[in-house]
């Protein structure tokens, strides 16, 4: 199996990761803004887009692999939310592949529990129950919690509909494995293991990542920098494209090897 990648722009190269329910599209914003600067990889995870789905049982280290399959030898790399935790994973499976890694509004662990703040069990399980009704209104109760708090939330719920009907809609079996992930993997105790230069970057309105998250991740990967986007909620590279790319860039670029 090999997902698809679409390649652009020249310089070093930088692999993107969309996020659940979502493809490679997502990035043409941000891209436009990039891809003077580096050599862009707009990968369809498995089953998304122009991706053919993975085995039913696959876990995350199918994700990552057939990931890293498609994808130069090192590169960087930028995930959103679930694409994170893609990312994320990856650098720890193939550290000599991953020179630095960028989240967008991610954590290594997305459901609520013991102190922990993310999404609540009780809505990751209504959405399970709900892809077998009718996955493509769960995407799209799932682009509205995204927009979320954003102060453009609707033109945000807008680019994001507008880049998901660019390919093929999403496999209802990658939507439900997707789910998964997010409710089960727990990346927690190995991000201090991570050598790598590592920026996270975040929404202060996000529902989904909740602000409280990025301390509790500060201690667990001290050698990290963070940034907070004081108007932004889960997509802060559609509702503040410029200085999202500009933060990104600059974070790269100051990390080249």
């Amino acid at each position: 199996m090999s997902v698809y990648v679409e390649r652009r722009g020249r310089g070093p190269d930088l692999v993107l990761l969309h996020g659940w329910g979502m493809n490679g599209a997502v990035w043409q914003g941000l891209a436009q803004r990039l891809e003077a600067d580096f050599r862009l990889h707009l990968v369809d995870l498995p089953g998304f887009g122009h991706s053919p789905a993975l085995p039913k049982h696959a876990g995350l280290d199918d994700w990552g692999s057939a990931v890293l399959e498609a994808v130069p030898a090192q590169a960087a790399w930028l995930g959103w939310s679930l694409g994170g935790l893609v990312a994320t994973h990856a650098a720890l499976q193939a550290p000599e592949r991953v020179s630095s890694l960028i989240t967008l509004a991610s954590s290594p662990r997305f459901v609520a529990e013991d102190g922990w703040p993310g999404i609540k069990p009780q809505v990751l399980a209504t959405f399970e129950q709900q892809l077998a009704e009718d996955h493509r209104q769960v995407v799209n109760r799932f682009l509205a919690l995204q927009a979320m708090g954003s102060e453009h939330a609707r033109e945000d719920i807008r680019q994001l509909r507008d880049s998901l009907s660019e390919k093929p809609a999403p496999d209802p079996a990658a939507l439900a494995a997707g789910l998964t992930l997010l409710g089960e993997v727990d990346l927690r105790a190995r991000l201090a293991s991570l050598q790598l230069p590592m920026l996270r970057l975040y929404g202060r309105l996000d529902g989904l990542v909740p602000k409280k998250t990025i301390t509790l991740v500060d201690e667990l990967a001290p050698h990290s920098q963070s940034h907070v986007e004081p108007k932004a909620s889960h997509a802060a590279f559609i509702s503040h494209p410029d200085a999202t790319a500009e933060r990104i860039r600059a974070f790269l670029l100051n990390h080249r090897a």
